[in-house]
C-alpha cells in the first residue's frame, strides 16, 4: 500500500511539474487556473487529467481539438513516479526521502525547461539554494548531506567557479558562453551536497555534454559556438554523484 501511495503521489506531482514546465517560461502563475490544452485553450476535464492513464485512454490526443498531446507530459509523470519510488525504496519514510523528492521534482522541471527554452528559472534555483542551506543545520542529517559550513562553501564554490568561467570566456571571446542559470544550478548542488560534489559534477557534466555534441560537430550541423542546454547535463552529473557518492568519497579519502 505504501508503494501504491508513493506511485500516486509521484504521478500527481509529475502532473504539477508539467504545469510548471509549460507556464514558468511564459511567466504565468503555476497555481492560477485549471489546466488547459495548449493548442485549443479549452480547459481539461479532471478525467482527462489523470497522470499517464488519461494520455493512453485519449490515444495521446486532446478530447476537444484532437491535436496530439506531447509525449513529454507522460514522460515527466513517469520520471516523477520513478524517482519518488526509488527514493522511497532506498530511504523509507524519512526526512531524507522528503528532501530528495523535492530536489528530484525541481530537477525534472529544470531539465525540461532548459532543454526547450535554454533557461533555468530563478524561482526554482533560489528556492533550492535556500532549502539546501537551511536543511544543513539539522544535526540528524543523512551522511549524503553536508553540515552548514560545507554547505555554504559548496554553494559559494559552485557559483564562483562557473561565474569565473563565464567571466573569463566573455573577456577572451567578447561574447556570452554559459549562462548564469548554470552557475545558480551549481550553487544549488553545492548547498545540497557540499563542496566535495562540485568537482565530480563539473567533470561528469562536461564530459557527457562534449560526447553528446561530438556527432553534431562531425556532421557539421553544429559548431563549437553553438548553444546547448547545459542544465540537463549538470542534473545528470548530480544524479550520478548521488548514486556513486560513497565510492567517490572512498576514492578521494
Amino acid at each position: 500500500m505504501d508503494f501504491l501511495f508513493v506511485i500516486i503521489l509521484g504521478g500527481l506531482w509529475g502532473s504539477f511539474a508539467n504545469v510548471c514546465i509549460y507556464r514558468l517560461p511564459l511567466d504565468k502563475g503555476v497555481v492560477s487556473g485549471r489546466s488547459y490544452c495548449p493548442k485549443c485553450k479549452n480547459q481539461i476535464n479532471w478525467k482527462d487529467n489523470i497522470p499517464i492513464i488519461s494520455y493512453f485512454l485519449l490515444n495521446g490526443k486532446c478530447r476537444k481539438c484532437k491535436k496530439k498531446i506531447s509525449p513529454q507530459y507522460v514522460l515527466v509523470e513517469f520520471l516523477s513516479i520513478l524517482f519518488f519510488t526509488i527514493i522511497y525504496f532506498l530511504y523509507g519514510i524519512t526526512s531524507t526521502t522528503l528532501l530528495l523528492i523535492i530536489l528530484s521534482l525541481s530537477f525534472i522541471i529544470i531539465f525540461f525547461i532548459d532543454l526547450k527554452h535554454f533557461i533555468i528559472p530563478n524561482e526554482i534555483t533560489f528556492s533550492m539554494m535556500v532549502l539546501g542551506f537551511i536543511k544543513s543545520f539539522d544535526p540528524n542529517l543523512n551522511s549524503l548531506f553536508p553540515n552548514y559550513i560545507n554547505s555554504l562553501i559548496g554553494g559559494l564554490l559552485g557559483y564562483g567557479i562557473i561565474w569565473s568561467i563565464i567571466f573569463f570566456y566573455k573577456q577572451v571571446k567578447k561574447k556570452e558562453g554559459m549562462g548564469l542559470g548554470d552557475a545558480k544550478l551549481f550553487a544549488v548542488i553545492g548547498f545540497w551536497f557540499g563542496w566535495i560534489a562540485i568537482p565530480f559534477v563539473i567533470f561528469i557534466s562536461s564530459v557527457v555534454a562534449l560526447c553528446s555534441v561530438i556527432p553534431s560537430l562531425i556532421k557539421k550541423s553544429k559548431n563549437m559556438s553553438s548553444q546547448i542546454p547545459f542544465g540537463p547535463f549538470i542534473i545528470l552529473g548530480c544524479i550520478l554523484y548521488v548514486i556513486f557518492e560513497e565510492q567517490y568519497k572512498n576514492f578521494l579519502f
